[in-house]
């Protein structure tokens, strides 16, 4: 599909973010290793635009080890310092802590689901709700899982981040009706 409409929050100058929108936010991500860079991506967006954290992804990838979550459960403080001189990343010290301890929770919670992915796309039974972006930024359902990641002791995750979170990975598909990608309710699949 050829996309010529897109939706206004998208910058039309900045490429990365028109591939962005074009091929991967709102699509259903059931890949675990996606989940995970993009839960870890929007825990560093706190307080900043996701095109800053998108600007910033290939040097997030590089820092963080392709997102290999056997390493970064692993961080010492040695390698939190690193992180923090990084400057092709968000350099906030809470939140690398954070992303260390996210990843521990990350895996327990695979653990006890068998994948993170069935934890996650369990609160919808499975399904993608089509919901125009412009409609909120926080909704019930990333109220309901806002509140479990934080009580597991995730931090970085309130329900701004979580809404967006599932946008990113496609539960929610918020393309907007000006939208190609959302013209008719049409919802695009892996």
């Amino acid at each position: 599909m050829k996309i010529r409409n897109r939706c206004k929050w998208v910058n039309l100058k900045n490429p990365v973010y028109i591939e962005y929108h074009d091929k991967e936010w709102g699509v259903p991500c059931h890949d675990e290793h996606m989940l995970y860079e993009l839960l870890i991506l929007e825990c560093f967006q706190a307080g900043l635009s996701w095109e800053c954290v998108l600007n910033k992804r290939q040097g997030f990838r590089e820092a963080f080890d392709n997102f290999n979550i056997d390493k970064v459960i692993l961080y010492d403080e040695r390698k939190q310092e690193q992180l923090l001189a990084d400057t092709s990343i968000v350099r906030n010290k809470l939140k690398v802590k954070a992303s260390i301890t996210n990843s521990i929770i990350f895996r327990q919670i695979q653990q006890e689901f068998g994948s993170f992915e069935h934890y996650i796309w369990g609160f919808t039974d499975r399904k993608v709700i089509r919901e125009d972006y412009s409609l909120r930024t926080t909704s019930p359902l990333s109220d309901k899982i806002s509140a479990d990641l934080r009580k597991r002791g995730m931090k970085f995750v309130g329900s701004t981040i979580i809404y967006s979170y599932l946008q990113a990975i496609g539960i929610i598909d918020g393309h907007g009706t000006e939208c190609d990608c959302g013209k008719s309710g049409n919802i695009r699949t892996e």
